[in-house]
């Protein structure tokens, strides 16, 4: 049986790349805007693309994806991720090492011992997804990324290229409420027992609700509310005027933050980069996982 790999290994990048624009864009007119492409350029890709795996990806009217196409995506975005991770890391051997460090991180990442490592340094605030990708992409030098794991466990990235991921910092996981809540002076609470609470989905700043109904093992934890956005002042806004819970670490005064006792998972930090990071980033990383 041909494997997918060697099926894709005849792909062009460009016709994997104008795909995989089409599904997020939902048109081909969107993928050729998003590209910079022409639409008859963006068509003709698509048709050699079908061409070569001999298979039809995409019905035209309306757009949509096949069932071929739909696997096709699964693969596509970690293949093009790990093909921008390769040219980056040549481009990195064949250059000196910048002297400002580019930082990708996202919202909850941000630790005292990190911001007092800064120096010469651009800090982007991004989704958890965009850390992965721009790290892959080169488009940041290092990136931070918090999730919920099991003590000591570490955080479940995708594999995106040969990149090292380590710790930075584990603190408790705690439940955000507003202060008046009837649970805000609880010394602890298991997460189970909130399942069919009000809950507020913010997967960009707090920890995703996903996590929550893996950690658990139920799937429950339905939002009331839906915030997209990575500022963290917004969400506790939020939670202070009583629009929803969400699962944070202690970050304020103007909350309740009680600690979670069961499962036992805690807020782990660790800090990604490539092998091939040079220079004051790679000093930043050693220090940030030391």
């Amino acid at each position: 049986m041909v494997s997918v790999l060697g099926i894709l290994m005849d792909v062009d990048v460009h016709q994997l790349r104008t795909f995989v624009a089409i599904a997020e864009c939902g048109s081909f007119s969107g993928a050729a805007r998003e590209l910079g492409y022409t639409q008859s350029a963006v068509s003709q890709h698509i048709a050699a693309l079908e061409a070569s795996l001999g298979a039809t990806l995409l019905e035209r009217r309306p757009v949509a994806l096949t069932v071929v196409g739909a696997r096709l995506l699964e693969h596509a975005r970690p293949l093009l991720l790990r093909f921008d991770a390769a040219k980056v890391d040549i481009a990195r051997l064949n250059s000196a090492p910048p002297v400002t460090v580019s930082i990708g991180l996202s919202p909850l990442a941000m630790t005292r011992r990190t911001a007092e490592a800064l120096q010469q340094a651009t800090v982007h605030v991004l989704t958890r997804e965009d850390v992965v990708a721009k790290v892959a992409a080169g488009k940041v030098d290092l990136g931070l990324i918090d999730g919920l794991t099991a003590p000591s466990d570490p955080l479940n990235l995708p594999d995106v290229g040969p990149f090292t991921a380590a710790r930075v910092s584990e603190q408790p996981v705690t439940v955000a409420l507003p202060k008046s809540h009837p649970l805000a002076t609880r010394k602890g609470l298991r997460l189970s027992d909130l399942a069919d609470a009000h809950w507020i989905d913010a997967p960009g700043t707090a920890i995703p609700l996903t996590q929550l109904r893996a950690a658990t093992g139920t799937d429950a934890f339905h939002p009331a509310l839906r915030y997209e956005g990575t500022d963290i002042h917004t969400l506790t806004t939020l939670i202070a005027a009583g629009k929803g819970l969400a699962i944070l670490p202690p970050i304020g005064p103007e909350l309740a933050f009680v600690p979670v006792t069961a499962p036992r998972v805690v807020h782990r930090v660790e800090v990604l980069y490539s092998s091939t990071v040079d220079g004051p980033a790679a000093a930043l990383a050693r220090a940030l996982a030391g």
